[in-house]
């Protein structure tokens, strides 16, 4: 898995976000920069397949995600703090440009995820359980659009891009969560079912682009904020990938009704 996530970057940057990359080199796993709270693999976490399809009526796209067992039946535990809070998702990376999701122009890949992470709050506009608190909601499952960037500090070899505070060439949605890095919380529906995941996303927070590459994946992730030889917010660990090799293979569908 950390093969496959360190040669996209690469081949995205040399390739222009072309498809069907090859050619995969391996680099070595630092052992300093191993997860801290790690998550077993389970069927929650293992794809079956992926779709996202652009239903015209509404204007609106669907990312679903089927996965071997019930979304939601694993969930990473609480540390009690946010240096080393773990964080699980369901990720769609995307051919799309930074520049679709309200952030500035940015080389990197553009995924949609969506994820659970007990620790702490990262949408501070939206109340995802309805219970007119806005700062616990972190371990239900909520949408980001992040940015990722390679990087071999960590054993998935992908962190979310990070910036200095202050930079003027940084522009963000008014959504982020106001964290140093190309991060969103766009508040995006998220649907459960057994083992289906759905994001409603319409088309007009994505620029009105509705034909462009993906891939799902899933992925354990963890915060970062007390060694500075490690990214924020890093990949530790890929669970599954849809395609097998994070070729983007994948096309937006279009139905009617």
């Amino acid at each position: 898995m950390l093969l496959f996530m360190r040669s996209l970057f690469i081949l995205i940057c040399s390739c222009g976000l072309a498809i069907g990359w090859g050619g995969f080199a391996g680099f070595a796993v630092v052992p300093s920069a191993q997860a801290v709270n790690p998550i077993a693999q389970t069927p929650a976490l293992e794809l079956q397949a992926t779709q996202i399809y652009y239903q015209e009526d509404l204007d609106l796209l669907v990312f679903e995600q089927q996965l071997n067992g019930n979304v939601g039946s694993t969930l990473a535990q609480p540390v009690g703090q946010l240096n080393g809070a773990p964080v699980l998702g369901y990720v769609f990376p995307t051919s799309l440009k930074s520049e679709d999701v309200s952030f500035n122009s940015i080389d990197g890949i553009v995924a949609l995820a969506v994820t659970s992470h007990p620790d702490f709050d990262d949408t501070p506009l939206w109340d995802e359980d309805n219970d007119r608190n806005y700062e616990n909601d972190g371990m239900v499952w909520h949408t980001h659009w992040v940015v990722l960037t390679s990087d071999d500090r960590v054993p998935g070899g992908l962190s979310v891009q990070e910036f200095s505070q202050g930079d003027a060439r940084v522009v963000l949605p008014p959504t982020n969560p106001g964290m140093a890095m190309y991060m969103d919380s766009p508040g995006f529906a998220v649907v459960t079912a057994q083992n289906m995941l759905r994001v409603l996303v319409p088309a007009q927070r994505i620029n009105h682009v509705t034909n462009f590459n993906f891939d799902a994946v899933t992925a354990y992730m963890e915060v970062n904020t007390s060694d500075v030889d490690r990214p924020l917010l890093g990949v530790y660990e890929v669970y599954s990938i849809a395609s097998g090799d994070l070729s983007l293979p994948y096309t937006v569908q279009g139905r009617n009704h």
